[in-house]
């Protein structure tokens, strides 16, 4: 059985090799449905990674008090006029609030950030309070977090990001020395861990962090301001109700108006991602089914064809003493060696493909898809293979051997 076997594949490799490139060609489909599914499954778990390292960075107990929702049906124009968020309505809420455990208000700007003739754009620098360390998830890697007495008395000290760090110190200690922000000088107390990028768009390694106080004197008139609470996770929608009814007590909203705020959290992103990963996925399972489909109708065609070519090869066999299932085993493993080297062909194309996609999101190809993949292929190669190789093996020997 197993020198049957050998003597199929050694049959159906020569005849493979025989004709390189309508092998190559007839196997293009079975290539593109690999090379889809394979990189639709790198790609979402790259944007997996991704997205649950920026769900952390929001928090999923943690509110956002904003002018501008994040997801929502208003228009960017329609909320641009709405009142700013008042930093003072923090004290308000960190008070009354049964929900929420810290309370930070934040404001930011953009600016540049220089140290000697190292210099750094588009830094976002946020204002806000000692609290706020108690709400982020990024941790002090180096030194320490402002205190709530430097926070008060709006001292000029600093917590930077690892790509300020990188940029303006390399190898150097950042700790105790000076950095410009703007036309200002500050004191760097301290340097958060490495964070990465949001959703894979901006880096949260850009970031300087200063005392709110200060923040507000010196770039008083520019940016936006917000307020970040976090509450009892267990209590998120209860925490919402309370803080809506609040908010809109302190910016007088009548009963009859609609807010003039948003109140963000993390829910709706993965609202939005589940619907991009579905799209992902059902572009990837259209185009894998699509391509092997036609892979397959084109490997049936070329198969009945290579039946046709070699009708007398095939009366020989017979005459020899070749039994239908030995031809049928012959063209079936001719047609599965077609589309296994699709699969194979695929997969290297998708493992170099993954390369590309890591530079954009941390991710690893997953070979546990690709290896189903590949047996799909060979499943494919059955498939089509079988009404050409019942063909070949139906073919009686002396017809077989008359025919030119």
């Amino acid at each position: 059985m197993f020198s049957l076997f050998l003597e199929n594949l050694r049959i159906s490799l020569s005849a493979v090799l025989a004709n390189k490139m309508r092998s190559l060609l007839t196997a293009l489909g079975v290539v593109i449905g690999i090379l889809a599914v394979t990189l639709m499954g790198t790609l979402i778990s790259g944007l997996d990674r991704s997205f649950e390292k920026s769900m952390e960075f929001l928090g999923k107990d943690v509110l956002y008090i904003r002018k501008f929702e994040w997801f929502g049906d208003k228009e960017w124009w329609e909320m641009r006029n709405r009142p700013n968020i008042k930093i003072k309505h923090a004290d308000v809420i960190r008070d009354r609030s049964r929900y929420a455990k810290y309370v930070a208000p934040v404001s930011e700007w953009y600016t540049s950030v220089k140290r000697g003739e190292n210099d750094i754009g588009g830094v976002r620098v946020t204002g806000t309070t000692d609290e706020y360390a108690m709400i982020t998830t990024a941790e002090i890697e180096k030194g320490r977090f402002f205190s709530n007495s430097e926070s008060r008395s709006g001292s000029r000290v600093a917590i930077i990001g690892k790509d300020i760090a990188d940029n303006l110190f390399e190898k150097e200690n950042s700790i105790g020395k000076k950095i410009r922000i703007g036309n200002y000088t500050f004191r760097v107390i301290g340097e958060t861990e490495k964070q990465g990028k949001f959703l894979g768009m901006f880096s949260l390694d850009k970031q300087i962090i200063i005392p709110i106080g200060t923040h507000q004197r010196l770039f008083t008139r520019r940016g936006w301001t917000g307020i970040n609470v976090k509450v009892d996770g267990t209590q998120m929608e209860n925490a919402s109700e309370e803080i809506t009814a609040m908010i809109r007590q302190l910016r007088h909203i009548r009963p009859t108006e609609e807010d003039n705020f948003a109140l963000n959290r993390q829910d709706p992103f993965k609202e939005q991602y589940a619907m991009i990963k579905l799209a992902i996925g059902g572009t990837g399972f259209f185009i894998t089914v699509l391509s092997l489909v036609v892979g397959g109708i084109g490997i049936a065609n070329i198969m009945f064809v290579s039946v046709k070519e070699r009708t007398r090869e095939i009366g020989t066999r017979k005459a020899l003493g070749a039994t239908p299932k030995m031809i049928l085993g012959q063209f079936l493993m001719e047609s599965v060696t077609i589309c296994l080297f699709g699969g194979l062909m695929g997969m290297g194309l998708a493992w170099g493909g993954s390369f590309i996609i890591e530079q954009y999101f941390p991710s690893d190809m997953p070979f546990g898809l690709a290896f189903t993949a590949l047996g799909l292929s060979v499943f494919v190669g059955i498939i089509s293979g079988l009404a050409p190789s019942y063909k070949a093996a139906k073919l009686d020997p002396i017809d077989a051997l008359r025919y030119e």
